[in-house]
């Protein structure tokens, strides 16, 4: 079944642009557009779309307030939204992934970084645009000091690590497998495996992870 998708941006030719790129991909379905966040929430509770991309800066109601409404902490049935935006200010990252995002994209990412952020938001996954992720990391950091992380009852392989790595440096799945020179499905196997291993839900705390033991030095 295909990725349902409803995108809200103020800008129609941004709205028509983002369209473009997911309609071309096999398993995505634009399903609902919205020029603001009002008619954003209304559209989304209408259609219950698998994913909701969001710009931030909209009139009527922004997409921080309008992925509260969706999927922050007090919805019975969030749905997944991925936020996307020109603005990459930490504000608007931690209050995107506070409001319940699973997603932050710049507005400048890749077509494929776009694609893979809808699939791993319907999948319950989350990705950070690679650009912002370094700083997040360390805003993490320096405000959680006392965080111990905890150790995987079977240690890391070589293999793992080096996904792990490149994770942490905010490197999309195609982008792993080219640089390791191995297939996509090896790259799966590998984050599913860190996954389990390190009781992890994401790319975002398999990242945090890595920082937090300082595999980036």
């Amino acid at each position: 079944m295909s990725i349902r998708v409803v995108i809200a941006d103020d800008q129609g030719i941004v709205r028509a642009g983002l369209s473009t790129i997911l309609t071309g991909q096999p398993g995505i379905e634009v399903v609902g557009q919205a020029p603001d966040g009002l008619a954003a929430v209304s559209l989304a509770r209408r259609l219950r779309p698998d994913v909701c991309l969001f710009d931030i800066r909209m009139p009527a109601l922004d997409g921080i307030e309008a992925t509260r409404l969706l999927a922050g902490p007090d919805v019975a049935q969030p749905l997944a939204v991925v936020v996307i935006t020109t603005f990459d200010t930490d504000e608007n990252i931690y209050g995107a992934l506070r409001a319940g995002a699973r997603g932050f994209l710049l507005k400048g990412a890749e077509p494929d970084q776009l694609v893979q952020a809808v699939h791993a938001a319907a999948k319950g996954d989350a990705l950070i645009d690679p650009a912002v992720t370094g700083r997040l990391l360390a805003t993490f950091a320096r405000t959680h000091p006392a965080v111990t992380p905890a150790q995987p009852v079977t240690p890391l392989t070589d293999r793992e690590e080096d996904v792990l790595g490149r994770v942490a440096r905010g490197a999309t799945n195609a982008e792993i497998a080219r640089e390791l020179h191995i297939s996509m499905s090896t790259v799966k196997f590998h984050l599913a495996g860190l996954m389990t291993k390190l009781a992890t839900r994401n790319r975002v705390e398999l990242a945090l992870w890595a920082y937090q033991t300082n595999r980036l030095s």
